[in-house]
């Protein structure tokens, strides 16, 4: 009986943390359809890769997300469309395009597990025709 117990705790545990990465993912394409840089900064390394149409660079939490936000707010943003995401290593990824008054754009993010938690470590949006 103990062994059943076991396993079972350990399938439940298993199912929470990966269920607990789609919350993450889905929390930031939720951000993403709003236009929300706040939000979408909680999830923010200490460093973030954010590359976008006019510059590229490692930026820090705070300057990242002032970053984003100025895009978000010069371009109006519309939706996000997600197309596809996946996990591997520990690692997650998402890739959609995001709809902006100003154009639309591919959209990739790159999170890596640190601990318990999913950081944001890179960002990058790239204008589509």
């Amino acid at each position: 009986m103990k062994n059943y117990f076991g396993l079972l705790l350990l399938a439940i545990t298993i199912l929470l943390s990966s269920f607990k990465d789609t919350i993450e993912i889905d929390d930031i394409v939720i951000a993403l359809k709003s236009g929300n840089a706040s939000t979408l900064s909680k999830y923010f390394d200490n460093r973030v890769d954010l590359s976008l149409p006019n510059k590229s660079d490692n930026y820090s939490r705070t300057q990242a997300e002032m970053i984003i936000k100025d895009f978000f707010s010069n371009n109006g943003v519309r939706n996000f469309e997600l197309k596809h995401k996946g996990e591997k290593a520990g690692s997650n990824y998402c890739v959609g395009i995001l709809h902006t008054r100003g154009g639309n754009y591919r959209t990739t993010l790159f999170m890596k597990l640190k601990g318990d938690k999913q950081y944001l470590q890179d960002i990058s949006f790239q204008q589509v025709e």
